[in-house]
């Protein structure tokens, strides 16, 4: 199992637990097709169900794992809706549609299953009405609209590169001034310029990155394999091609890894940090990574960038140079839909690069 499914295998065992009985079958049944984190996500959007169905009176229950199959199988269309409404004004945090139509979603899993899949001792299905069978769940997330939301927020052509030279050079000249950020700057630039050109000549997720062993790469042949999100195969690890140009940053990084970080030979991890007050480098959290980009990108001027939209500017440059099913196979998307996203970018990209041509023409 990778690190970060590991990880989350580990917080799901010490969630479920406090969720009702039938909540912890519903899990045992999806573990074997849903990953770790996955399930996780469903973990807390239950939690914040049967928080709120007990704040509102709807369910004596004294904590979520009192929650009777009754207290679901009584609910009123009024309360799915109040439920949803709660979501989308509470004062704690703002949440998105298509974050909303996620949470309605993993309801609608479980109640399905509850009513449609498992039975009592008598073969009776668990919940005898199905209140979430009523809710409709509109498609949010469309490529089309993704891609518009995307629009001037990548990086294009040239700024791949001017971006990875950035990391390495301009970054130290704008923080120079500043003692601490220079001395962390000198200690990492060659590792983060490595990061993002990974990404940005690789594509890959920032929880692969992460997961990264140094067996893992095979240089000569341009060639990372990953463990991809949605396959369940701890066995199997997918050949991830990257291109040339990463060739030199990780030679470079690779060279430094065990020296510059005090890292122990029992480290496996490819990217690692030497954090604060210890003495070994350790494998870089998901979390370090993504600030570490966003850090940058701020002084690059693109505040919007992060570690998905490297990974967004990647694919819209390769798609460019290849065909819907060769892109969805060097990301590792599950179906060509999520892949229509660049066709989208480029197809602006291309009628942008004409009128500019024109106007240069001209």
């Amino acid at each position: 199992m990778n690190i970060q499914k590991a990880i989350d295998r580990k917080k799901l065992d010490e969630k479920v637990v406090h969720m009702p009985w039938f909540v912890q079958q519903f899990i045992d049944y999806k573990l074997p097709d849903l990953s770790p984190s996955t399930l996780l996500e469903y973990i807390r959007d239950y939690e914040a169900f049967f928080n709120w169905l007990r704040a509102e009176g709807l369910s004596s229950a004294a904590s979520n794992a009192e929650i009777t199959l009754l207290d679901l199988e009584t609910l009123r269309m009024d309360s799915i809706v109040g439920f949803r409404l709660h979501l989308t004004t509470r004062v704690e945090g703002n949440n998105s549609k298509i974050t909303i139509s996620r949470k309605m979603s993993s309801l609608r899993s479980l109640f399905h299953y509850l009513s449609q899949i498992a039975e009592d001792e008598e073969f009776y299905p668990l919940l005898k009405r199905n209140i979430m069978a009523k809710v409709e769940i509109k498609r949010i997330h469309k490529p089309k609209d993704t891609a518009a939301k995307l629009k001037g927020k990548l990086l294009e052509e040239d700024e791949l590169l001017e971006f990875i030279g950035y990391i390495r050079e301009g970054y130290g000249a704008d923080v120079q001034n500043n003692k601490q950020a220079l001395y962390a700057h000198e200690l990492n630039k060659e590792r983060d310029a490595c990061i993002a050109s990974l990404i940005l000549n690789s594509g890959l997720r920032v929880s692969e990155v992460v997961n990264l062993n140094i067996d893992d790469l095979d240089i000569t042949n341009k060639i990372i394999y990953v463990y991809r999100k949605g396959n369940n195969d701890e066995t199997f690890k997918t050949p991830v091609y990257f291109r040339e140009q990463s060739k030199d940053e990780l030679t470079e990084y690779l060279e430094l890894r065990q020296t510059r970080y005090n890292t122990p030979k029992r480290e496996k991890a490819l990217f690692v940090a030497l954090q604060n007050g210890q003495k070994e480098g350790k494998r870089m959290t998901k979390r370090a990574i993504q600030a570490m980009i966003i850090k940058y990108a701020k002084r690059f001027g693109k505040p919007y960038l992060t570690v998905h939209k490297l990974r967004h500017s990647f694919a819209t440059d390769y798609y460019l140079q290849n065909d819907i099913y060769k892109t969805k196979e060097q990301l590792g998307h599950a179906s060509t839909e999520t892949t229509e996203v660049y066709a989208h970018l480029t197809d602006k990209t291309m009628s942008e690069a004409i009128e500019r041509r024109a106007s240069s023409d001209s």
